[in-house]
């Protein structure tokens, strides 16, 4: 029997109430401290429930759905008996394996986004360079039907319609800081022609207006930086058990980032650009007058 109930840090916060990807990595937060505290290796855990050192540390990051009898000789293994402790700790995790808003979608979407988008919805900041695109969050319809066209998917409607409904994270209560350093080149670039661009960036001007939301460009003038050629996210979350988390989208994949050195590395790049870049009313008038020479 352990000091203090399981689940205690879990059950008191809000983390349940920001969605079921927040909760799994909470939950597998809280069996990597079991683990710990009773000097057991990833190795003999992993034996223990039938499986390999990978999969313990798949399920003590958040990265796989749990499944009941492994958790429950888990939480054996680990000395946790009492009935109530246990309930509580197995009822979490059936919150934590129920479905997101963005499984309707999940036809459209590979698995490695899925995981974004639930990160996304638990998230407090988000904190995103973009050298390309708008970003998803803040791209208006015809804009983001003009980025689905690239890839001539059936399915255009739909991936809009998603888009849309990963926007209202700007709006809710409680939502999140949302700040985005983009690159004058996304700007200047065209997608769908001068009234689709003109349009979107009047929605960024507008957008960047509530307080939630900062927005700055890094002009051509600032030349040079150390983020050329990666767009990146960095999430942070308002629960001690999440760790920040570094998103870097390619084509077909994606990496997510929490090493130590590897957060602290990106930080430093973002802070660098947002120096770099015009501050946000300076990003407004320079929106406002892009906006007017299209």
């Amino acid at each position: 029997m352990i000091a203090e109930p399981v689940a205690h840090g879990l059950a008191d916060s809000a983390v349940a109430e920001r969605g079921p990807t927040a909760l799994r990595i909470a939950v597998g937060s809280q069996l990597r401290k079991l683990r710990e505290e009773n000097g057991i290796t990833r190795e003999a855990a992993g034996d223990h429930i039938r499986g390999s050192h990978a999969k313990i540390s798949r399920l003590e990051l958040g990265r796989t759905g749990f499944k009941e009898r492994d958790i429950r000789d888990l939480l054996t293994l680990y000395g946790v008996d009492d009935p109530g402790e246990r309930e509580q700790f197995l009822e979490l995790m059936r919150k934590a394996n129920q479905p997101g808003w963005w499984h309707r979608y999940s036809d459209l979407l590979p698995p490695w986004f899925e995981t974004y988008l639930g990160l996304e919805h638990a998230a407090k900041a988000i904190r995103t360079y973009e050298g390309q695109l708008v970003p998803g969050l803040l791209q208006t319809a015809d804009y983001a039907r003009s980025v689905v066209a690239l890839g001539h998917d059936e399915n255009s409607e739909r991936r809009v319609s998603l888009r849309r409904r990963r926007q209202e994270l700007l709006t809710r209560d409680g939502a999140p800081s949302f700040w985005a350093v983009l690159d004058e080149a996304v700007l200047r670039r065209p997608v769908g022609g001068a009234s689709v661009m003109r349009d979107q960036i009047n929605h960024l001007i507008a957008i960047s207006e509530r307080p939630n939301v900062t927005i700055q460009m890094l002009p051509y003038a600032a030349g040079g930086h150390a983020a050329a050629g990666s767009s990146f996210t960095m999430l942070r979350f308002a629960e001690p058990e999440l760790p920040d988390i570094v998103y870097l989208e390619q084509l077909t994949s994606a990496l997510y980032l929490d090493r130590r050195q590897d957060l602290e590395l990106y930080r430093q790049v973002m802070d660098q650009l947002s120096v770099q870049a015009e501050p946000p009313e300076r990003s407004r008038q320079k929106l406002t007058e892009i906006a007017a020479a299209l």
